[in-house]
Formats: C-alpha cells, structure tokens, sequence
C-alpha cells in the first residue's frame, strides 16, 4: 500500500459505502467511445487499472471484452465483488499490474490515474499492452461554469492539500511518452440527477480527501454544502435535483 497517496488509502478504505452511493454515472456517449476510439469488442482483453467499486466496470462489459481489474484498496475489492463476483479483480497498483508482458488490448483509468500520473506508470501500462494497444484515461468532473457548482468546488477544495486531482492538471506533465503516441481528447457533457443526499452530500464526502477528514471536520464540510444547497434555489425543497457534469475522455495508443 506504499505505493497509493494517503488520501486514496484512508480515504477509500473508510469510505467506500459512501463512494459507491455518491458517485454519477457516465454518460451514454461513452459506449460508442469505448467502441469507435478504444476498439475494444468482444474477446479482447481489458485492464480496468484503478477499478475501485467498478462505477466504470459495466461499460467495459457491455463491449464484450475480457475484464481484468487491478485495485490496491481492499474496501474498494470488497464492494467491487459483491457487484462482480465473476470479474477477475486483483491486488495491484499502477507501477506493479499482476499481468504478464503484452496481455492486454486495452487499459482503462476511470477517474484514477491523478493517481499515478508518472513515467513509472506508463512504463507498466506500455509492458502490459500488447503493441498498438490503446489506454485510455477518463473523469467525470462538475461542471464549474455553474454559480452554485462553483461554490460548491471552492468548499471542497479548501481542503484538498497536497492531493492528486485531474483539474489541477498536474498528469498531463507524464507526457508526452516515448511509447505512446500523442493524446487525443473528447468531452461529453450530462447530469448526475438523484436527492440531494446522494448527488451532492454523499458525493462531496466520497472525496478522498474530504473522506480522510477527521469527523468534525468533515461534519464542518457537510454543514457548509448543507448550507449552500438550502441557499440555493435550483436545489433548495427539490426531491430530485441534477448536478451538471462534463466527462473528460482521452486515449493514446503503444507505438509498435
């Protein structure tokens, strides 16, 4: 467990409940994603690298591929087996993938790879996949253009540290990559629609980081969104509200 960030390791551990309730979906655009840009069909083999609970795991299903999943969080391997108990899911992490050389048609990072966004990683994804194997990284993030989701971000974010994230942009530095061609990007725009408990309170806590709290500090963070939610009157008395997303989906592919 070394080699994951404190913030994932406690955070998901206590947490995974929370993790799995809190968490939106994907929008449906990503199937065809998966197909057109990934390649991935029926009898190819996939690493689902940093599965966690599997929120991504159907959509690789769906093409018909081999699922392989490698999560180093045992909470996160409890909760992914209780959904998938015929899915081969194993302990590992991104510099150390349990899969012999030129394995895999496919890696996929949903929402993961901040995580270990560095050379090292690369290197094992490039030993994994077979040549001209695709990896593709994905995240759904709110959309920030939003007053209230705004608002939203800037209470959570007081408290991230020193905590690996996609919007800092920080993982674009591992590229470029020898052995890798240039990224190529897509956005999908959706809503993450459910109560308010669950699309805004539960997801704000399945923050690694907000997970990793001490308890009155997180009670703190909880009485701040709770606040911002009666203020705001898109939100307010609403049994159904939607949070806006837009998924960030990118995909580079081994040299031969």
């Amino acid at each position: 467990m070394s080699a994951v960030h404190q913030s994932a390791e406690k955070g998901y551990a206590l947490h995974a409940n929370t993790y799995v309730r809190g968490r939106p979906d994907y929008p449906a655009e990503v199937s065809g994603w998966l197909r057109d840009t990934l390649c991935l069909h029926h009898g190819q083999i996939v690493v689902d690298l940093g599965a966690g609970t599997g929120k991504f795991t159907p959509y690789l299903t769906q093409t018909g591929a081999n699922v392989i999943a490698v999560e180093p969080v045992a909470a996160m391997r409890e909760q992914f087996k209780q959904k998938f108990s015929t899915i081969d899911i194993r302990n590992g992490t991104a510099t150390a993938i349990p899969l012999r050389d030129s394995t895999a048609d496919a890696v996929i990072c949903a929402q993961a790879f901040h995580w270990f966004a560095n050379r090292e990683a690369l290197a094992e994804i490039w030993r994994v996949l077979k040549p001209g194997g695709r990896l593709g990284l994905i995240w759904n993030m709110r959309d920030t253009g939003i007053d209230w989701v705004a608002e939203l971000g800037r209470i959570v974010d007081a408290h991230e540290g020193d905590t690996p994230r996609f919007a800092s942009g920080r993982w674009r530095e591992a590229f470029p990559f020898d052995g890798f061609t240039l990224l190529q990007e897509a956005r999908f725009s959706h809503g993450h629609s459910g109560t308010a408990e669950d699309v805004i309170i539960n997801r704000v806590r399945s923050t690694s980081f907000i997970a990793a709290l001490p308890a009155d500090a997180q009670a703190k963070v909880t009485d701040a969104v709770r606040a911002l939610i009666a203020r705001t009157p898109a939100l307010a008395g609403h049994d159904t509200v939607t949070v806006p997303y837009v998924t960030f989906a990118y995909v580079t592919q081994k040299k031969v």
